[in-house]
């Protein structure tokens, strides 16, 4: 047995806890799900119609149903970094028929503060909410009129949160190009 291989509970019998891998670490827990709804929201110009785009034609390649919701701000052109300029791609897709863009958020990426603050209303308790870490800066945080980083205080303790630096990986990637 390799030490990726999941030691499973016998047949029709329900594990008392997540299944353990060989090498003694929990497995991660697949649930399978009849449809998922994501937004990709940062500012005009951060890529997020076109992230959205590559996911819609992805997911439509591999045989599922989509459904998607562009969302342009109503300025033009607003100051990045603030509430008004958030961009945001909504797709909902599942292995069967859907007719909407989804009700409820099962997954948000965020890419700043402002894009946090504008949808995280619409994200589902227990959500999957990822974030920019690198760009909850001060700066940031008083544009998207946060008094406290949400990522430090609590607030955000209804979602599982991940922290990316997407900033520095970003620079990293793009180092040698």
């Amino acid at each position: 047995m390799s030490t990726t291989d999941v030691v499973s509970p016998p047949p029709n019998e329900v594990p008392d806890q997540a299944p353990v891998q060989s090498s003694g670490v929990p497995a991660k827990q697949v649930r399978p799900l009849a449809s998922v709804t994501i937004v990709f929201a940062g500012d005009s110009g951060d890529g997020m119609q076109l992230a959205g785009t590559q996911f819609t034609d992805t997911s439509a390649l591999v045989g599922n149903d989509i459904s998607t919701l562009p969302d342009f701000p109503a300025e033009i052109r607003a100051p990045a970094g603030t509430l008004a300029g958030v961009s945001g791609f909504q797709i909902h897709f599942s292995s069967t028929d859907i007719f909407t863009p989804g009700d409820t958020v099962d997954v948000l990426v965020a890419m700043n503060p402002a894009a946090l603050k504008t949808n995280m209303k619409n994200v589902k308790d227990g959500g999957l909410i990822i974030v920019n870490e690198d760009a909850f800066e001060a700066t940031d945080l008083k544009k998207a009129h946060y008094a406290m980083n949400p990522l430090e205080d609590g607030s955000l303790q209804h979602w599982r949160v991940v922290k990316v630096p997407i900033n520095k990986l970003t620079e990293g990637a793009a180092k040698d190009t």
